[in-house]
């Protein structure tokens, strides 16, 4: 549901539905996007991960310079290179009240490899079996050595959930989540908000300066940036490039920019169903015409206001794992024209692409559909709401579909599950048994420098198959009052609570 921006403060303060001004107790974040499913097992939306952090502790976290560091473990071992063992933290309990312990950890993952639906499966398909040792000690037996596990567990599938609790919920523990975070679940109002209340028995307490935290969805730009001028929000997880001058000249806010982990891409439906029974889904030369039409440097300037960074690899230039050789090809619509006339097809070239709502999504399928036009393409751009469009994927219905991740830590979290055949999120249902091979042998490895090497010969292949169209790498773009104090801005873009408090 879109919101509309009315000229004054009040007017808009009652338009949008954001609650009045804030008692110093309660935290205001917009969120750009509504939540999918508030269950870390099936949960896939960036948004939700946001909530997860003041909700759903984790094994292990992420700093500033992307350091693993403890959360719920206190330490870890590695007992031989496919065995992990965990020491967990003293004192900890679930929302419930039901204590977190090894056994908790042991149901956790094995929910995660097994419930019908899991998205996690796959970030832990390396796992052979789960032991507890003790109360406060867990081992972790790996099928094969592998050097992304360990940052598998910084993410939703290192959430822990309490075994009674969720068994009696079910499939509708989503409805109603229990984890054992600095925040218990309050309520929700799906397009609206999430209200999470402070858990008084958090093991970390001393570092929880409010008593509630509200999630406020505002998918309209415009609406965020004027409710954060108004004061009815403290912080904005993301704030439209455009309007990061805007943001700069407020005395009364704050910007933060860091460099982020993910990408923004264009999944490419290849045997996922009848929508990829088309010259795009079938022949790779149309697809690399596409590829070929579009410039990308022009696309980010004129969207992002040169903010965001064009690409054409799943991994930002921070991350050890970004490939210096693969180059970002120049636009070339002759070369594009030439291969659309090499694959023997029928001009101009139909393409159904599938887009998120939101402002910028939405201008840059425009950009990319005026520059494919000068090429042969004849683009249709059909606009859906996010949570709808990941449902849309899943089932096949599309051809071409402009989808971000928001990025993990490790190369593995931003290809496996994406790439590999049979996964959960290779929606296109591409499948290359050369690719499949290059990512299980550089899942497998610990070496950075032989990882690295093995995702370097996995590139040319992709650029020649296409299953993913990457576009440009992505920035954190962070708005917040200035009496916001100890905001930590770290890679993943999570909004971490412990910390936070407002100033005078």
């Amino acid at each position: 549901m879109r919101r509309i921006l009315l000229a004054t403060a009040c007017m808009l303060i009652t338009a949008v539905g954001v609650p009045g001004p804030a008692f110093s107790q309660t935290l205001r974040i917009a969120l750009r996007e509504d939540l999918d499913v508030m269950d870390p097992t099936t949960a896939t939306i960036f948004e939700g991960r946001i909530v997860f952090a003041g909700l759903c502790d984790k094994l292990f976290d992420i700093d500033e310079k992307l350091n693993i560091v403890p959360q719920l473990a206190t330490g870890y071992e590695w007992a031989d290179e496919k065995t992990l063992v965990i020491h967990l933290r003293s004192g900890v309990t679930f929302h419930d009240g039901e204590v977190l312990n090894a056994a908790a950890v042991k149901y956790t993952l094995e929910r995660y490899l097994t419930m019908q639906g899991s998205y996690r499966k796959g970030e832990l398909s390396s796992i052979d079996h789960v032991e507890v040792l003790d109360p406060a000690t867990v081992r972790i037996v790996l099928k094969r050595p592998s050097g992304a596990f360990l940052a598998q567990l910084t993410d939703r599938s290192g959430m822990v959930l309490p075994p009674k609790a969720t068994e009696a919920a079910g499939k509708d523990f989503g409805a109603h989540p229990v984890c054992s975070g600095p925040f218990k679940f309050g309520d929700r109002v799906a397009q609206d908000h999430v209200t999470l209340e402070r858990f008084a028995d958090y093991w970390d307490a001393k570092d929880i300066h409010f008593d509630k935290v509200v999630y406020q969805v505002l998918v309209d730009p415009s609406v965020r940036l004027a409710n954060l001028k108004a004061g009815t929000v403290d912080l904005a997880e993301y704030v439209a490039p455009t309007d990061a001058a805007a943001v700069k000249a407020d005395p009364k806010l704050r910007l933060v920019l860091s460099d982020a982990l993910g990408y923004f891409g264009i999944t490419n439906n290849l045997e996922n169903g009848p929508q990829a029974k088309n010259p795009y889904g079938q022949n790779a030369l149309v697809r690399q015409a596409f590829d070929l039409a579009i410039d990308r440097t022009a696309l980010v300037n004129v969207v992002f206001n040169g903010l965001f960074g064009p690409t054409v690899q799943a991994v930002p230039p921070s991350s050890p794992f970004f490939d210096e050789a693969l180059k970002v090809p120049a636009r070339d619509v002759a070369k594009a024209k030439a291969l659309l006339q090499q694959a023997g097809v029928t001009m101009p070239v139909k393409l159904e692409l599938l887009a998120i709502n939101d402002p910028e999504t939405l201008q840059a399928a425009e950009v990319m559909q005026s520059m494919a036009s000068e090429a042969g393409f004849d683009v249709h751009i059909q606009s859906m709401e996010f949570a709808s469009s990941l449902q849309a994927a899943v089932r096949g219905e599309f051809q071409a579909y402009m989808i971000g991740w928001s990025g993990r830590v490790d190369i593995d979290g931003n290809t496996y599950v994406f790439l590999h055949s049979g996964q959960a999120n290779n929606n296109g249902k591409y499948a290359s048994p050369e690719v499949d091979k290059l990512l299980d042998e550089a899942r497998g490895l610990t070496d950075l420098v032989k990882r690295r090497d093995l995702y370097a010969q996995m590139w040319p292949i992709l650029r020649q198959d296409l299953p993913i169209t990457y576009l440009w790498s992505r920035r954190n773009i962070v708005a917040m009052s200035a009496k916001l104090q100890g905001f930590r801005s770290v890679p993943d873009g999570m909004i971490r609570l412990q910390g936070l408090e407002m100033g005078k």
